[in-house]
């Protein structure tokens, strides 16, 4: 890996539970030693990508991330684009939805959404990063990714995951319970570009003790309507086979 790339890893490192890394922290967390950290933390602060905060002089993201986030949202409306349908399907099934989105060959969050109404939730945290094999958003991306086998192969289970992908090509969603997360029940649909292939996915995850028959079937057709809105508004298409599960 070249030096670009070593710099911009350490910004994952950076999340809503930890917001705040010190010097010792991220090179435990990357595998560079210190000095190897330090000049890559000094030249990403040196470009406002990183800044240092408090006595301990603590690192956390700089204001240049907000000038590209803004960017890449006017030039692509992704996240706001989807929001208001995100808080409505939410609304509709009373479960947590959440929006996810390939992201250099990983699966990261891009939003979510609770229901206003209702008990135990499960909660979220975006720029998360979701597991391909333990999650149904990652076995809906991969039942209909340009190139999945590479990461069909990287999974602890292939079996179980290559499982879950032929439920979603035969059927328009995936599906997990207590995978990821004890108790909760996912059931995800893939969200498609312009060339009809899967570059994110829009799920619902639920509280596994509360999902009955009738909860499950407005879930998946929740998220199908949905999905199909989704992509239509970044720009995609619906490949022939979804078009039919989710348009019979």
């Amino acid at each position: 890996m070249g030096t670009v790339g070593k710099a911009l890893d350490l910004l994952d490192l950076f999340t809503r539970v930890e917001p705040q890394l010190g010097l010792s922290q991220i090179a435990r967390a990357s595998g560079l030693n210190k000095a190897t950290c330090h000049r890559l933390l000094t030249e990403l602060e040196s470009r406002g990508l990183l800044e240092q905060v408090g006595p301990a002089r603590e690192y956390r993201l700089g204001p240049a991330v907000l000038r590209l986030s803004a960017l890449r949202e006017a030039a692509v409306p992704t996240r706001e684009a989807a929001m208001p349908l995100l808080r409505r399907l939410a609304e509709a099934t009373g479960e947590t939805a959440h929006l996810s989105h390939i992201v250099a060959g990983r699966l990261q969050t891009l939003a979510f959404a609770y229901a206003s109404l209702g008990g135990v939730k499960v909660m979220m945290e975006d720029a998360d990063f979701l597991p391909f094999d333990a999650t149904a958003s990652g076995a809906a991306v991969l039942a209909f990714h340009a190139d999945p086998e590479p990461l069909i192969a990287a999974a602890r289970d292939v079996e179980a995951l290559r499982d879950r992908i032929a439920v979603c090509r035969g059927k328009g969603w995936a599906e997990t319970v207590s995978t990821f997360e004890k108790d909760v029940h996912g059931l995800a649909v893939p969200l498609f570009d312009a060339a009809g292939h899967a570059t994110g996915a829009l799920a619902i995850a639920a509280a596994a003790p509360r999902m009955t028959p009738e909860l499950h079937k407005t879930i998946a057709q929740e998220l199908m309507r949905a999905g199909a809105e989704i992509t239509g508004l970044w720009g995609g298409q619906l490949p022939d086979a979804i078009a039919r599960l989710w348009h019979p």
